[in-house]
């Protein structure tokens, strides 16, 4: 296989890839260089960027007044090269002023499917992976952190039956946060490998909602009250619905699924009305309102990475494929066609 040098992925068109020349800039005094190890792929948001479906890339985002625009320019076009978010690094050069960070230490944080990397050495020095630790850990610092995110919008209390619809990466990621704020989680999906997975790593049951209504069956067990918490990661329509009828009278429903187009078949005349259901949007570009007078994008980044190496999270065996960087359009065209299997993929960029 190839070995590809100063390059980063970028996307040309819609399902169309390549690798683009990437400059090395001389480093500033208080600048570090980083050497990209591993990148995670996200088959949420990376996947509507490769399929052309994210709302960026068919309308204008206002960002003064928050609003998608009909009739303007997209926010994004083509090539588009901000793919990535999941990624893990050695440090290979710091520049004259730098005395916190050394060559070989480890930093994980978000700057996209590239094989260098250059930041401060402030922000080198809040990403510092821990001494020992795994660099793989690095990947989930974000989807980590989304999913925290996801915990923090639930304000699940300790001993609540949290329903989790949706056992992707971050669905796997809720359950076990869940779990760790002290609840008692139930993990849906069709898939059966997915909810095999929530369970080995700690979910206190699984469903298939297939095999009938998760409505009833959470109903059944809990006296008719139902879940008091309900977190939907998977943006399918069916998911949100369902969610909103499995959650107890006057609960909360997380939204965390990043639903592509019109969402139909929901029916809010129904138990969303009639129960006083509240559905909240948790997305990471806003903390908790009440927590954000702590919690930051950054922390929750550092305890998504602390929180593993302390084993209180579970996340490595979500890795199930791991290619060289070199093959990076062929795994984007698995994930597109909905391999099975596949549930955290990564991309490896070779030994310092």
């Amino acid at each position: 296989m190839q070995q590809l040098q100063d390059a980063a992925l970028v996307l040309t068109m819609p399902r169309q890839m390549a690798f683009e020349a990437v400059e090395a800039p001389p480093l500033e005094p208080d600048e570090v260089r980083l050497k990209t190890l591993f990148s995670g792929i996200s088959a949420g948001t990376e996947l509507s960027q490769y399929r052309g479906t994210s709302p960026f890339m068919n309308r204008g985002w206002d960002a003064g007044l928050r609003l998608f625009r009909d009739g303007e320019s997209p926010s994004w076009s083509f090539p588009v090269r901000n793919l990535g978010y999941e990624e893990a690094g050695v440090v290979v050069e710091t520049g004259s002023a730098v005395t916190r960070i050394r060559p070989g230490q480890h930093v994980f944080g978000t700057w996209g499917h590239r094989t260098t990397h250059v930041i401060s050495e402030d922000d080198a020095a809040a990403r510092l992976l821990p001494d020992g630790a795994d660099p793989r850990i690095g990947i989930f610092s974000h989807i980590g952190a989304v999913a925290l995110n996801g915990v923090h919008d639930a304000r699940v209390r300790i001993g609540d039956l949290v329903v989790v619809f949706g056992l992707g990466v971050a669905g796997q990621i809720v359950v076990q946060a869940a779990r760790a704020a002290g609840a008692t989680v139930y993990g849906v999906d069709p898939v059966a490998s997915r909810r095999d997975m929530a369970e080995t790593l700690g979910a206190d049951r699984v469903l298939d909602p297939a095999a009938g209504s998760i409505a009833e069956a959470v109903k059944s067990q809990t006296l008719g009250r139902g879940a008091d918490v309900c977190i939907e990661v998977s943006g399918a329509p069916a998911a949100l619905a369902e969610a909103m009828r499995t959650a107890a009278w006057s609960s909360r429903v997380v939204a965390m699924g990043f639903f592509q187009g019109e969402t139909r078949g929901l029916f809010l005349g129904d138990e969303f009305h009639h129960n006083r259901i509240e559905v909240v949007s948790s997305q990471i570009s806003g903390v908790a309102p009440e927590a954000a007078h702590r919690w930051s994008k950054l922390r929750l980044w550092q305890t998504a990475v602390r929180l593993q190496h302390e084993g209180r999270l579970n996340l490595l065996p979500l890795i199930t494929h791991t290619v060289p960087f070199a093959e990076a359009p062929s795994l984007f065209e698995r994930l597109d066609t909905g391999e099975p299997g596949i549930l955290q993929s990564v991309l490896d960029f070779g030994p310092a």
